[in-house]
């Protein structure tokens, strides 16, 4: 069976080249690149602390039901346990007091799941200064030089973080006076929620808050007011640096979870590549 193309596969009832067709053939052909921006999870993945006086999140563990023996001879499956926000997870509006009233991770449209996406670098910025705040004169520069930021889709940040990502230690950054970590400010946190058009934030860190955002007015001012606008977070994201700063397509995937606060994602996303394969 021959492959679809765009020229030949055309959509029904009209004389148009299919765009799903096309897409398909993109995709087999090389010139649209699936990148793969989830870390894997696991026992090591990190995870969120907070002072011992709050509840605190489940690191991811599995639980072996049966493994081709006599709890099952012929298939292998585990239960799982993990905490919402573990791993590269999405935030849902009601995460956050803010949000409360707003929807919850399962009610999120399928439609917002696939949205474009663009590529903030503060990767050198991060290095020098791992308590890098981000404000809203940065991202105006950045709207100078590439354009408007997508309406209803992703503003990442790429600061380098998820190379951290293998130890608890080295993502997180404490010391006695807490994380250290890249992020926004408070001002610009506000400015992205409610003055850009953007579906939500993405960032490599454990949260989309700056390690240091506790202490901030109001605390941790992303979720604040990402929440409290009804928008959305990804966190914990891999693998920026493949993506352009413009003209990648993101496909969230969170598990939907009734009334659930977030849920751990399959984020991937789609990307024009020149001279795929013939």
């Amino acid at each position: 069976m021959s492959e679809p193309t765009a020229a030949s596969a055309t959509a029904s009832g009209s004389s148009s080249p299919s765009v799903l067709a096309a897409l398909v053939a993109g995709l087999r052909g090389g010139s649209i690149e699936v990148v793969d921006l989830t870390a894997p999870l696991s026992s090591t993945t990190p995870v969120l602390r907070l002072p011992a006086e709050f509840g605190q999140t489940a690191e991811f563990a599995l639980e072996e039901i049966s493994r081709y023996d006599d709890r099952g001879p012929a298939w292998y499956w585990n239960n799982f346990r993990s905490g919402e926000h573990t791993g590269t997870h999405f935030d849902a509006p009601n995460h956050w007091v803010t949000g409360k009233d707003l929807g919850d991770v399962a009610s999120v449209p399928a439609r917002r799941l696939v949205a474009p996406a663009v590529v903030l670098d503060f990767t050198e910025e991060a290095a020098k200064d791992p308590d890098l705040l981000i404000e809203v004169e940065h991202v105006q520069a950045w709207q100078d030089r590439h354009g408007a930021l997508p309406d209803g889709g992703w503003l990442l940040v790429r600061t380098g973080w998820s190379t951290r990502s293998h130890t608890q230690e080295l993502f997180l950054n404490a010391d006695e006076n807490g994380p250290h970590t890249p992020g926004l400010s408070a001002e610009c946190a506000r400015w992205v929620a409610e003055e850009t058009p953007v579906a939500g934030l993405g960032v490599e860190t454990v949260g989309t808050d700056a390690g240091r955002a506790h202490s901030f007015e109001p605390a941790f001012p992303c979720h604040s007011y990402l929440m409290g606008s009804g928008k959305y977070g990804l966190t914990q994201l891999q693998n920026l640096a493949e993506l352009p700063p413009t003209g990648a397509v993101v496909i969230a995937g969170p598990l939907p979870i009734v009334s659930g606060s977030g849920a751990p994602a399959r984020v991937l996303a789609l990307v024009e590549r020149a001279g795929g394969a013939s």
